[in-house]
């Protein structure tokens, strides 16, 4: 990539952050939910196995164990469903009650609740840099798809805005 087009691409970059998150911060166009997890960060057997209650909730354990075992390959125990289970209601992701003699377990956040507070997250972690100019540096990393996206994120905020100021 040219010279030209590298410098092009970080100005572009930089003020379209710039807008992006100045848009974003002033005026979000939806609140975050109320219940948050204690530890954002899940690994790959706790992300299934929510996808699974997201899908089938509620859920017992035996089910959830049951469709991580449909593959013959695989072993899972029970009790290894069990430990997972608790550590993601640990997390503060899912909650469990008993009914009867079982455990039903569900999500405490929608699936697109929990896209957002990932997502808030991220953006948090990317303002923490601080300095446009090395935020701008990563400019080398994207592909044409990915500032046009960001550009058009930005220009959804700008109309939303647009709008909120019209009604008001």
């Amino acid at each position: 990539m040219g010279s030209a087009v590298r410098s092009n691409l970080h100005v572009r970059l930089h003020s379209t952050i710039i807008a992006f998150t100045h848009y974003l911060l002033l005026f979000c166009m939806v609140p975050l939910p109320d219940h948050r997890p204690n530890q954002l960060s899940l690994g790959p057997l706790e992300s299934e196995v929510l996808a699974i209650i997201w899908e089938q909730a509620p859920i017992t354990a035996t089910l959830i164990h049951d469709h991580l075992t449909r593959d013959p390959n695989r072993e899972l125990t029970y009790p290894s469903v069990m430990t997972v289970l608790r550590r993601i209601e640990k997390k503060g992701w899912v909650t469990c009650e008993r009914k009867d003699r079982s455990l039903w377990w569900k999500a405490r956040m929608s699936r697109h609740e929990a896209d957002m507070v990932l997502a808030h997250q991220q953006l948090q972690n990317f303002l923490s840099v601080g300095n446009p100019d090395i935020v701008a540096a990563f400019a080398d990393s994207l592909d044409y798809a990915s500032l046009e996206q960001i550009e058009a994120i930005a220009q959804r905020l700008r109309d939303v805005r647009q709008a909120q100021q019209q009604e008001e």
